[in-house]
């Protein structure tokens, strides 16, 4: 199944196109999922939020870690990495029952990164488009913590390092859908549920070693994106 965009009204786009906008549209020196706001010793991350680690160039954002030179709470070394997130922006804006989200990536080789789209929003409300880690070079990692479903995804077609990937998710009432290069590859038949919401969140974080390798060593790693791009069905105006 592919997905069909006809129902839908484009809303809400980033086509880093422009320098990013910071504090109306991203933020990118917060989030309420991090501990201490800009770093988090927690969830098996080394990060540490620098809105500068966030370059726009050629229609592209590229998000760049490097060692900190700062030690967590936990006594591991902190690296500086990029984080683009709705919440606390100006424009506020929110994702929300039935609306498809769509993001172009390339994805990392770097031991460690360990980029992802997802939503937060009050402790919760988590629904994660993707997550990709290089040690499993081909799959990607799909769930929907809202009703605590999960899958994973391999293709080697599709998903490798260093490859553009086109990765969308229906936010569906009564379930989530997520595709692969237009092409629906699970649907989870549980949903988020009628007035579900939440900010997007867009990052690469770095490994702790716990689920899968740390660095192995302080050169920079890298993600890329193209666009993030909303759609809405009409029925939902």
């Amino acid at each position: 199944m592919t997905i069909d965009i006809a129902p839908f009204t484009p809303v809400w786009s980033e086509e880093f196109d422009a320098p990013i906008a910071w504090g109306s549209t991203w933020v990118g020196d917060r989030s309420s999922t991090y501990r201490y706001c800009d770093h988090n010793p927690d969830d098996d991350k080394l990060d540490w939020l620098d809105p500068g680690c966030v370059t726009v160039a050629g229609g592209v954002a590229t998000f760049t870690a490097t060692p900190a030179g700062r030690t967590l709470e936990n006594g591991r070394q902190a690296w500086r990495t990029g984080l683009l997130t709705t919440e606390y922006s100006a424009e506020d804006f929110r994702v929300r029952t039935g609306d498809y989200v769509e993001t172009r990536v390339r994805l990392p080789s770097a031991a460690g990164a360990w980029p992802a789209l997802w939503t937060w929003k009050d402790g919760g409300s988590e629904v994660d488009s993707f997550e990709y880690h290089p040690d499993n070079p081909n799959l990607l990692e799909l769930s929907n913590h809202v009703t605590f479903s999960s899958a994973y995804h391999t293709d080697a077609d599709a998903i490798a390092p260093g490859r553009w990937v086109t990765i969308g998710t229906r936010y569906g009432e009564r379930s989530v859908e997520w595709y692969v290069n237009g092409t629906c590859v699970c649907s989870d038949g549980t949903g988020v549920g009628a007035d579900w919401s939440a900010y997007l969140i867009l990052n690469l974080s770095v490994c702790a070693g716990r689920y899968h390798p740390a660095p192995c060593d302080p050169a920079p790693m890298t993600f890329a994106v193209d666009h993030l791009r909303v759609y809405r069905e009409a029925a939902r105006w």
